[in-house]
């Protein structure tokens, strides 16, 4: 397997995405703070926590963190793929996967925090799942017009370079994509031809 094709595999992207939020998170010691409800154990109260702190905020520099990482991260998958339906559906299922679980999670173990901030948890998670689609989309689409451009001036060079090398024969008419000594078809020497044309130009 190629090494390309090996970071295109969307379990090793999901896996480098994950691990990039992470390593913000705890370059910038982010802490979503939840108030969980009475009698939950420790364990489900570090694990819910841990993936609060991937998808929730409640103030502005919250807000500012958990866009700019997910947008940093969503960068991944859109240079990978240089295909905006792959990009965005491989940074939805990034996203998915901590949001679903941590309302899971939520509802199963924390019932009255759960039921009291869902609805304002809940657009938050919407307002960024379609800021990333529309990112993800948005960016490969331009990546991709840029590339296009770039790969049309370079064929528009080629055919250049070709019209340079093409000469005509004087005599018979002969067309040739290159700088021949003598016309196949009459047997006329073109190097004269040539020479006095580069003559007649300096």
């Amino acid at each position: 397997m190629k090494l390309i094709d090996f970071f295109r595999s969307r379990i090793i992207l999901f896996l480098i995405q994950i691990l990039l939020l992470s390593l913000l998170i705890y370059s910038f010691n982010y802490k979503f703070n939840i108030i969980f409800d009475i009698g939950i154990l420790k364990e489900r109260e570090v694990i819910i926590q841990f993936l609060a702190n991937y998808v929730l905020f409640d103030d502005l520099s919250g807000l500012y963190f958990t866009f700019i990482s997910w947008i940093l991260v969503s960068l991944i998958p859109i240079f990978v793929y240089n295909n905006f339906k792959k990009a965005y559906s491989m940074n939805l299922m990034t996203f998915f996967f901590p949001n679903f679980f941590l309302y899971v999670f939520l509802w199963n173990y924390s019932p009255y925090y759960f039921d009291s901030k869902f609805p304002f948890h809940f657009l938050h998670t919407i307002l960024l799942g379609v800021l990333l689609i529309s990112f993800s989309i948005g960016l490969s689409l331009l990546l991709k017009k840029m590339m296009k451009s770039k790969m049309e001036t370079q064929i528009e060079d080629l055919h250049d370079i070709a019209n340079q090398n093409r000469i005509i024969c004087p005599n018979c008419g002969t067309e040739f994509n290159s700088i021949p000594r003598f016309c196949y078809n009459c047997n006329t020497n073109l190097t004269i031809r040539t020479n006095g044309q580069d003559r007649n130009e300096n």
